[in-house]
């Protein structure tokens, strides 16, 4: 599976997608089911959508992400329209006057890695095979183009009643503090495009090749048990990650807020881990999971839950009281783990007072690595 390369999308391929993304979304990055179903209402009735690879694209490429914002609970109730997803690019294409060479999903992470689908397929535009996260994370400046950076404007945004807005804003930072006020404004979900680059800006910054990583997580998932495979072993053989926790949810407190699903969620261990109690917060995403005040997983790597039984993950909105799950986690692109990158996305930035530890190392302390 190392060597595979997506090169088209039909609709097996946005299956196994929906299900990677989700892993690598952290609980967030919109509803993955939701992503699906408009993704594969698209390629039905368009046809299937090339996808193409960094290095593949000219030096002059024009790529231009194409993404939801705001709270994933609100994406669930209002789902957007086609015509919704085009028209950040239009207005994006009209301000820039020139035609976009390839859509790309901002983040890997839940329904967004498959929103892009939907303005590709009915434009005949190809996918970039590339995020700016290498997972979700829930602000705008928390990109590997902001990190490098690059301008994020010209910024499109459209809400489902056919409201379009165009604005520039001086850096990431900003695009997040305007872009969420409008956000909220739309009424808590909007479809935006942002950091149009070039293909060489591209092949520095992005993270390369994460569709085929989601496709990849997809596949194993859903075929380990006709291989009579653990589902969760083997996806944690294949992205060198660590089970953190095995129990059940006993509590969880959701919060829609400033445009951000926010809360926490209790569960307690079960069988070989009964008496263990974990603790996990989210903002949109899973971002820290903690034992008795210990950290065992923090931002910027990745913590994602699996059910126990089929290893499908749960997302933050999706999350249910009694739920049995494994909690794992995975290593996250090493740019996350620059100073700039962990000024951005460490846990300080989120408010939790710890430390960022590597989960490489936070796991062999407690001798939990797989």
């Amino acid at each position: 599976m190392t060597n595979f390369k997506l090169t088209e999308l039909n609709e097996q391929a946005i299956q196994y997608i929906a299900v990677g993304a989700a892993v690598l979304g952290t609980g967030g990055g919109g509803d993955p089911h939701i992503g699906k179903l408009m993704a594969l209402e698209a390629i039905r009735k368009y046809g299937p959508v090339r996808v193409v690879s960094p290095e593949d694209l000219e030096d002059d490429a024009l790529v231009v992400p194409l993404s939801m914002i705001g709270a994933p609970t609100v994406m669930n109730e209002k789902i957007p329209s086609t015509e919704q997803m085009t028209k950040p690019l239009d207005l994006i294409e009209k301000e820039l006057g020139r035609k976009v060479n390839a859509i790309m999903p901002i983040e890997v992470g839940g329904g967004n890695s498959l929103v892009p689908v939907i303005a590709a397929a009915e434009r005949g535009i190809p996918l970039l095979d590339a995020d700016a996260m290498g997972r979700a994370f829930p602000e705008s400046q928390m990109v590997t183009f902001y990190l490098d950076g690059m301008d994020c404007s010209p910024i499109t945004m459209a809400d489902e009643r056919g409201n379009a807005v165009l604005m520039h804003a001086i850096d990431g930072v900003w695009e997040e503090r305007m872009a969420r006020a409008i956000t909220i404004q739309m009424g808590g979900s909007a479809s935006i495009c942002d950091y149009p680059a070039t293909g060489a800006q591209v092949k520095q910054s992005a993270v390369h090749h994460t569709l085929t990583l989601a496709y990849e997580i997809g596949k194993i998932l859903y075929e380990s048990k006709d291989m009579r495979q653990n589902p969760i072993d083997a996806l944690l053989k294949h992205l060198h990650g660590y089970a953190l926790f095995h129990g059940k949810a006993v509590d969880i407190r959701r919060r829609t807020e400033g445009g951000f699903t926010r809360g926490e969620a209790v569960f307690e261990g079960t069988d070989a881990q009964k008496g263990r109690t974990m603790r996990l917060f989210f903002q949109n995403e899973f971002l820290l999971a903690t034992e008795d005040g210990h950290s065992l997983a923090v931002t910027p790597d990745l913590i994602s839950l699996l059910d126990q039984d089929t290893g499908m993950p749960i997302t933050t909105e999706n999350l249910k009281y009694g739920a049995r799950v494994t909690a794992v986690g995975f290593p996250c692109d090493p740019k996350w783990r620059t100073a700039k990158g962990l000024e951005t996305v460490g846990p300080q930035y989120f408010g939790y007072d710890v430390p960022y530890v590597p989960i490489e190392k936070l796991t062999t302390q407690k001798g939990d690595a797989r």
